[in-house]
């Protein structure tokens, strides 16, 4: 027979030394937390949300930076699809004298490892240009004119040869999903000069986007609040903007402040005030936007001879050269970080060139030249070159040797490629990092993506090991918990 008596000296069914452990516990933990409160370890992710003591702060109000910075914007020209290093800015002469040749040469890329290849020599003759002596093919006869703003960086690598994972770490960091990419972070930590515009625009190739899509300018775990915003050049600037037919401005504007009163009034939990308070500050910016997206992408009343700066009276360039002029137009008012990309959907529509390099880089050379050229003269005639951080790159290279057994396509190659930044406080005329004397890998200063990012950073006045977002138990930072140094050199 079971006996139901309690146990001398016991406290529902536990001993007094079981009570006292129990509940010791307990008590201590409030202690920890409190001791954790102090420290701010619980705040982060309030404050990431815009959430400031005493009520909702709008995430997107301009923020100060760690220290002085030397860019407040940034124009990143993306050339989705890998563009040829040793083709454009990296002069490889041994590539000429192997050309066609099978030699030793470790290569991984969309066509798996390989230790030999066929040589493909460049098929554009390099010329040294400006006063620094810069080398540049013949297919960027416009931008060669600029090499004394530019530094070339001929030394990066990343992490993997495949377009996907490639694209997500050079604008997140990371080759997995789900973090927030670079104008995101930028916008996170400075937030935005232009109530009435994004802070963060992405202008797609009319061909279509790039693989993985949205994930390329998504926030993340960060409040959607910091995501791109696709803006068109062409029609309705922003999708789904314009307000419902029979809703005027007057109704508009009398949702938002009714809105704002419900939140003053009822709502008593501060954690849905805040929630509530983020919802109208999108309402309001979509009400701002309706006004303002049309009036900064009106570029008809730009004089001609900027129209003809950018390439807008060539087919060929009007396109590209259009998304270039909009970037000025928005970072002249405010508007923090602008992605363009050049290149979308697969294959030839984009730069990855697996078949016949001379067919696809003179197309994307061509339409693509004069419009960046454009832009970094006439943000310098306006005194906006010292203030603007251009880069210009793709997810990463292409290899020296040839894909196939025939033809003049190139495999990836994330070993080492170019890419190249001007102003925002960046040094013209300058090369740094070397790859090998036929381009298959970096070896001398080799940099990763992440040092491109921190060099970004640095440069917009933000440490890259201090910009931090609290989820998921950590700190978690662009450049990962290791951190990374900025590109000194070219500073």
């Amino acid at each position: 027979m079971t006996d139901h008596r309690r146990p001398k000296g016991s406290f529902c069914g536990r001993t007094r030394r079981e009570f006292v452990w129990q509940t010791g516990m307990g008590f201590t933990s409030l202690g920890l937390i409190d001791l954790l409160s102090r420290d701010g370890f619980f705040s982060g992710s309030a404050r990431a949300d815009g959430d400031a003591p005493g009520g909702y702060s709008n995430p997107m109000a301009p923020k100060a930076p760690h220290f002085e910075p030397k860019a407040k914007s940034v124009i990143f020209l993306f050339m989705y699809g890998g563009p040829s290093h040793v083709d454009t800015f990296d002069y490889k002469p041994d590539l000429l004298r192997y050309d066609g040749q099978t030699i030793a040469v470790k290569t991984k890329g969309r066509g798996g490892s390989k230790n030999e290849g066929r040589i493909v020599g460049p098929k554009w003759p390099f010329q040294q240009h400006g006063e620094s002596g810069q080398w540049v093919s013949s297919l960027f006869p416009h931008l060669a004119r600029h090499v004394d703003d530019i530094a070339f960086i001929k030394s990066m690598t990343a992490d993997s040869p495949l377009h996907g994972s490639a694209m997500l770490q050079m604008n997140s960091g990371r080759i997995l999903s789900g973090s927030p990419c670079l104008g995101s972070w930028v916008t996170y930590g400075l937030g935005s000069e232009n109530e009435d515009l994004p802070g963060f625009v992405v202008m797609l190739d009319p061909v279509g986007g790039p693989i993985s899509g949205a994930k390329n300018w998504s926030s993340g775990y960060m409040p959607s609040t910091y995501q791109g915003t696709i803006l068109r050049s062409q029609g309705e600037p922003i999708i789904d903007l314009s307000p419902p037919e029979g809703v005027s401005d007057a109704m508009q504007r009398r949702l938002i402040d009714t809105l704002n009163d419900y939140n003053a009034d009822h709502l008593a939990d501060r954690a849905d005030q805040s929630d509530l308070a983020a919802r109208i500050s999108s309402f309001e910016l979509a009400y701002k936007m309706q006004m303002a997206a049309p009036e900064a992408t009106a570029i008809d009343g730009e004089p001609e001879e900027t129209k003809r700066l950018y390439g807008l009276d060539d087919p060929k360039t009007e396109n590209f050269g259009r998304r270039c002029l909009l970037a000025r137009r928005l970072v002249e008012r405010g508007v923090r970080f602008v992605q363009i990309y050049a290149g979308g959907a697969h294959n030839d529509d984009n730069w990855d060139a697996h078949t016949d390099i001379e067919k696809n880089h003179n197309y994307h050379c061509g339409r693509t030249d004069k419009p960046i050229a454009g832009l970094l003269e006439d943000l310098k005639r306006r005194g906006l070159l010292d203030s603007t951080l251009i880069v210009w790159g793709g997810e990463f290279g292409r290899q020296p040797t040839a894909e196939y057994e025939k033809g003049t396509g190139r495999d990836h190659n994330s070993f080492g490629f170019t890419m190249w930044m001007a102003g925002g406080g960046v040094k013209g005329g300058v090369s740094v990092g070397e790859t090998d004397e036929l381009g298959s890998a970096a070896v001398v200063d080799r940099f990763h993506v992440k040092h491109l990012h921190a060099t970004i950073l640095t440069q917009l006045g933000l440490d890259p090991d201090r910009l931090s977002f609290f989820y998921g138990g950590l700190d978690q930072k662009l450049v990962g918990v290791e951190g990374a140094e900025p590109i000194r050199q070219l500073i």
